[in-house]
């Protein structure tokens, strides 16, 4: 299982939102690609970014600072928020990010989704956000009625990379991750599922492995507090 330490950045700064709310934030750095290189450091194999404006806007805000974190790293990245659009997915692609990750538009547009996935195969993932299991879109501010498997379900003939999944009532309150709905949305797709939001302790990372489907794990606020020793977390999942 793969862990994806999470910097996530506001008007240039590495930040947590708890909830997904932007007046809830916690700044944890000025630096972005001082925090990258900290993170490949520790021995990190990915990194998962997210440009929390652009997810509100709808188009990428915090370019210099990805593009900052992308001249300083060797390490493959991925990207999310305000990924709306082809021109947008090939303009990062050509930037260096090794994945993009696509969540609103796979609701709104899941044929985009389709096309991306072909015409760069093992590059695009599809961010999944929900609430009590139905999908919310627009930096989580639109509440949708879709079920969340359901739309997993709808891309398993498309060729995506990965699914992000995300409990966002977990989402930064460091209370645990869903493990039991990651688990059984993983077990529900053949696409890789990496579990995201409340990851708050080594036990947690462990549980999710225990699962033996879960491919993936992202964290932030844990990395960032000091609840998850990144290098010790890395070792455990290897061992």
């Amino acid at each position: 299982m793969i862990l994806y330490p999470a910097i996530d950045l506001k008007d240039g700064a590495c930040v947590r939102l708890l909830r997904g709310e932007m007046d809830k934030a916690t700044v944890f750095g000025f630096d972005p690609a001082a925090q990258a290189r900290a993170f490949q450091d520790a021995g990190a194999e990915w990194l998962h970014l997210v440009d929390l404006n652009g997810a509100f806007a709808g188009k990428p805000v915090n370019a210099a600072a990805v593009e900052a974190i992308l001249a300083g790293i060797d390490i493959p990245a991925q990207l999310g928020g305000g990924i709306r659009d082809m021109a947008t997915i090939e303009s990062w692609l050509e930037r260096g990010l090794a994945r993009v990750i696509l969540g609103t538009v796979a609701v709104e547009n899941p044929e985009l989704v389709r096309q991306a996935a072909r015409a760069f195969p093992g590059r695009i993932a599809v961010g999944i956000d929900a609430r009590k299991g139905r999908v919310a879109t627009k930096g989580w501010a639109t509440e949708t009625d879709v079920e969340a498997t359901a739309l997993a379900r709808s891309f398993e003939d498309a060729g995506v990379a990965a699914i992000i999944y995300t409990d966002i009532d977990r989402d930064g309150a460091m209370a645990g991750p869903n493990i039991a709905a990651t688990e059984a949305l993983a077990r529900a797709v053949a696409i890789p599922v990496i579990a995201s939001g409340g990851v708050a302790s080594l036990a947690d990372l462990l549980a999710l492995k225990a699962t033996g489907v879960v491919a993936g794990a992202i964290s932030g606020r844990a990395l960032y507090d000091g609840a998850i020793d990144l290098a010790a977390a890395l070792a455990a999942l290897r061992g």
